[in-house]
């Protein structure tokens, strides 16, 4: 149990959506609604850190009246709902190009991801159906060209490890320097790989650091909820560690708090309640 005192002294709850604050129908329990609205009343900050584009989690956070930056694109971008930008991290263009020439030339999907929307072109069709990137929108364009300067993030797509794998290593010291990558075999679609390109230096965590100094909360009154591998840098900070019971281990391992029920049943209903005890 976590001493009523930190909960007390909390400012700022940091969650992760999908399979931590969201359920499979992409909502939020009315349990937490009511305890989120209740915290904010009380002058408690609550905000998102998600691998969601900004325009897939406004919805989410007009819901609930939240006012604090949005964390999205895995820390790539903070930004307010009334689209003040806090942080943004775009790729150097000449990446964004070295990356689209190589996925023409190893005949692999690719998608330019903005904080609006996912870019992809006739050559990569199966993009809408293979980047999990839920409620983003996706367009189709005649060509890349026009948007390479306001790129947060390149997604590869291919069934032929060989050339995810190839691509990885050319996106990669020594070929490109100051970039943050990701390998991965696709848990939704077990004959997919995938491997993300990130400027250096986003993700959840260190967006979460920049947040806070921003409005001036020390992360000893924050904590955080999450269920996934992406939200391990949120669990690497001294914040409150709020894992959900459907959480993989090795974010259940760096937990202060693991709830009882799953993201299914209003699982961070637990903790937030808690919270707003404390508060009173």
């Amino acid at each position: 149990m976590i001493d009523s005192e930190k909960l007390k002294n909390l400012k700022l709850i940091v969650s992760d959506l999908d399979g931590t604050l969201l359920n499979g129908s992409n909502q939020i329990g009315t349990e937490s609604q009511k305890l989120i609205k209740a915290l904010l009343a009380k002058g408690m900050r609550f905000t998102f850190a998600t691998g969601r584009l900004h325009s897939a989690v406004e919805e989410h956070a007009k819901l609930l009246g939240l006012r604090t930056p949005l964390i999205t694109l895995d820390g790539s971008m903070i930004k307010t709902i009334d689209n003040h930008i806090l942080f943004d991290s775009y790729i150097s263009k000449k990446y964004v190009v070295k990356g689209i020439k190589l996925a023409d030339f190893n005949l692999v999907n690719i998608a330019l991801c903005h904080a609006d929307a996912i870019y992809y072109t006739e050559h990569s069709p199966l993009i809408p159906q293979l980047v999990d990137k839920f409620g983003a929108n996706y367009v189709e364009v005649d060509s890349l060209d026009e948007y390479l300067h306001e790129t947060l993030e390149i997604v590869f797509a291919s069934d032929y490890k060989g050339s995810i794998k190839f691509i990885e290593k050319k996106m990669t010291f020594p070929f490109a320097f100051g970039l943050n990558t990701s390998f991965y075999k696709s848990h939704r679609r077990g004959d997919t790989y995938f491997f993300e390109v990130r400027k250096h230096g986003s993700s959840k965590g260190s967006a979460l650091l920049r947040l806070i100094k921003h409005l001036k909360i020390k992360i000893e009154n924050v904590a955080v909820m999450g269920d996934w591998h992406n939200d391990e840098s949120l669990f690497n900070t001294n914040a409150i560690k709020v894992a959900v019971e459907n959480a993989v281990h090795p974010i259940k391992a760096k937990a202060n708090y693991i709830t009882k029920n799953d993201n299914e049943n209003d699982g961070v209903a637990e903790f937030l309640e808690l919270v707003l005890k404390a508060k009173e």
